[in-house]
């Protein structure tokens, strides 16, 4: 038991170290924690041992895998149903780009560049097509864009574009099975009754210090989770589904999202986004850097070369639109579980599954420490009255009230 308190105090100080590494850095928490998690594996391996850090133990397993549920949930709940309906052609437009271009080139760079199998070369389209909620979310909340049209319409476009990436991941690697029908069948149905039971649900019992609300959204996730998990899916993508059916209830009741956010960014996101650090084997990297420059640029050139052009058709300043494309390079949720599917499954080896994850995490920092240090439109960034001022400086972002992302 001793122990188990002992790693829990470990993760939680590298939380720690995050969060003070991304104020002197000037950079967002998520990401830091990221780095933390990857140089924490290292130095806790080399000295104590390979497992010291316990990233794999079931507890840790858990929450970092809740922390990415609850946070894909809120992403969710950000967009504004009257945006989504508004701007669903460039949501689908962008997403679709998003997709379709970093799946395409990154699979022909593996298979031709790399000369990799047909299967793990599919599998790397697949896990570098993705655009990351978790790490867009946290940043649109952490900068101020949520509350703005342009930041919502980012998240809808990443919607979209990983909704190919779940789909594509499913049709091409996971057998149709009845257990599949019995999952599609459900949800349906879960998706048309929660937004309709919620609401009234919500008015008549909740408001309690016994927090009824966050219980009952806590069961939808993890039963929906649970039953995607045994259809072969990934709980994620149905959290992020209720998130936006009951956007027009749960996301605009401010003080259920504030708590909501505190119990996500202050215990479990650290879990998930140092965890997915730590699967990165710095040894392989080190032993074959090639194949990690080029599944990384082959991720970054495809997908600007798609997104960019998507996006410029929408009329957007050159700033707004690099800013935009940028965002949408980002890769993590749903490339480390692709990525982590593959090796499951038997379809990539280690290494294969050790460069992969690298490219993931790196197209999750380094388009966005770009794209946050030269071109923020931090011309569109609004107040919201039920949120703190936003920032008007990237310093300003991360010593002010918004810091705990």
């Amino acid at each position: 038991m001793e122990n188990v308190w002992f790693l829990a105090a470990t993760w939680v100080g590298l939380a720690l170290v995050a969060t003070l590494l991304a104020i002197w850095l000037k950079i967002s928490t998520a990401l830091s924690e990221i780095v933390v998690g990857t140089v924490a594996q290292l130095i806790i391996g080399v000295i104590v041992g390979p497992n010291a850090l316990g990233s794999s133990t079931a507890w840790v397993s858990f929450l970092a895998g809740t922390g990415a549920i609850v946070l894909t949930f809120l992403a969710g709940a950000e967009l504004d149903p009257d945006v989504f309906r508004l701007k669903w052609k460039e949501a689908v437009v962008v997403g679709l780009a998003g997709f379709v271009a970093p799946f395409l080139g990154a699979a022909g760079a593996a298979r031709f560049i790399l000369g990799w199998d047909v299967g793990p070369s599919w599998l790397a389209g697949v896990a570098l097509s993705t655009t990351s909620v978790a790490v867009v979310y946290a940043v649109m909340l952490e900068l101020g864009f949520n509350v703005t049209e342009y930041g919502k319409a980012i998240l809808a476009a990443c919607f979209v574009n990983d909704l190919g990436t779940v789909l594509a991941l499913g049709l091409i690697f996971s057998p149709f099975t009845l257990r599949t029908v019995a999952f599609v069948g459900v949800s349906a149905v879960l998706f048309v009754v929660l937004p309709i039971v919620t609401p009234p649900f919500f008015h008549r019992y909740g408001g309690r210090v016994s927090e009824l609300e966050t219980k009952f959204i806590l069961l939808a996730l993890f039963g929906m989770g649970g039953l995607a998990l045994w259809a072969g899916s990934e709980p994620v993508l149905p959290a992020y589904v209720i998130g936006m059916l009951l956007a027009g209830s749960v996301g605009k009741d401010h003080l259920l999202i504030r708590r909501l956010r505190t119990l996500t960014f202050g215990l479990l996101t650290p879990f998930y986004f140092i965890r997915a650090g730590s699967f990165v084997s710095v040894p392989a990297l080190a032993a074959a850097p090639a194949v990690f420059t080029v599944l990384f640029f082959a991720k970054m050139f495809s997908k600007m070369l798609g997104v960019f052009p998507a996006v410029k058709a929408f009329r957007y300043q050159r700033q707004e639109t690099i800013y935009y494309t940028l965002m949408m390079s980002t890769g993590l949720t749903f490339g480390t579980i692709s990525a982590l599917f593959g090796l499951s499954h038997g379809i990539i080896t280690p290494g294969q599954y050790s460069h992969l994850v690298a490219a993931v995490i790196g197209s999750a920092v380094i388009p966005t420490l770009i794209a946050n240090a030269l071109f923020m439109p931090i011309h569109l960034r609004r107040v919201d009255p039920g949120e703190p001022a936003p920032a008007t400086t990237p310093r300003e972002a991360i010593r002010g009230g918004t810091d705990h992302v």
